[in-house]
């Protein structure tokens, strides 16, 4: 079991490491490292941004003390999932998940929706898994190779 715990203000680095940890180790297929460096300055201020917004509620799960994965979620979003690799399969995504839910839930949703890589075969099966279903859109991700991002979305 995973302490879960809001993020502070000024984690925004850690939190990016968490995901370029994550992102890495799931996507050298998408992202082939020697081509594609992880955009970390675009990463950062993604998490600088998020612990800012106070509609966002950002999530970090810890092992021992030692944190092991971030999850972000606004109403109606789930903008964001990420477990480090030594961790996957323990446990920490889903608890993750349904707290990220249940926060969701609180902000009176019908629905939740996310964003998945449409080659993140892993992720899919674990949302597909806990009832969420692909909702038909699709976007370009915007760093090179430019990959496809699959819409789902999950009723309450």
């Amino acid at each position: 079991m995973s302490a879960l715990r809001d993020a502070r203000a000024t984690e925004a680095t850690l939190l990016a490491e968490l995901q370029e940890r994550a992102s890495v180790a799931a996507f050298p297929h998408v992202f082939p490292p020697e081509r594609f460096p992880f955009p970390r300055r675009a990463v950062h201020e993604r998490w600088v941004q998020a612990l800012a917004d106070p509609a966002a509620s950002v999530l970090v799960a810890e092992r021992a003390e030692e944190p092991v994965g971030v999850a972000v979620v606004r109403a109606g979003w789930l903008d964001g999932l990420y477990v480090v690799p030594e961790w996957w399969g323990k446990g920490v995504a889903p608890e993750l998940h349904d707290r990220g839910l249940e926060i969701v839930r609180d902000l009176a949703s019908a629905q939740i929706h996310l964003w998945v890589l449409e080659e993140n075969v892993r992720a899919r099966r674990f949302y597909e898994r806990r009832g969420w279903r692909e909702n038909g859109r699709t976007r370009v991700v915007p760093f090179p190779p430019n990959p496809l991002d699959i819409g789902y979305t999950l009723d309450f």
